[in-house]
C-alpha cells in the first residue's frame, strides 16, 4: 500500500530537504555527529528524502522514451512494449 504524499510540489519539498540539511550540518559542527539533536536531523532528512523520491522520482519511471529517424514518442509505460 502507497502512502499519501505529505507535499504535492517537488519545489516545496527541495526546499524542505535543503533546510533540514543545514540544521542537522549547523548541528553536527555544533554538538557532534552523534548528538542526539543531530541525529534526530539526520532522521527527518532521511524521511524527507525518502518521501521526496517515493511521491516524485518514481513518476520520472513511469514512461518510456523512444527515438527513431527524426521521431521521438514517449510511452507511459504500461502500454509500451519494451
Amino acid at each position: 500500500m502507497s502512502k499519501v504524499c505529505s507535499y504535492t510540489d517537488p519545489y516545496i519539498i527541495s526546499k524542505a530537504i535543503r533546510r533540514k540539511r543545514e540544521e542537522m550540518i549547523a548541528s553536527a559542527k555544533m554538538y557532534g555527529f552523534t548528538n542526539e539533536k543531530t541525529i534526530q536531523y539526520s532522521q527527518e532528512l532521511d524521511k524527507l528524502i525518502n518521501e521526496y523520491h517515493r511521491c516524485f522520482r518514481q513518476r520520472e519511471n513511469e514512461y518510456v522514451i523512444k527515438a527513431e529517424g527524426n521521431f521521438v514518442t514517449i510511452f507511459n509505460k504500461q502500454f509500451a512494449y519494451v
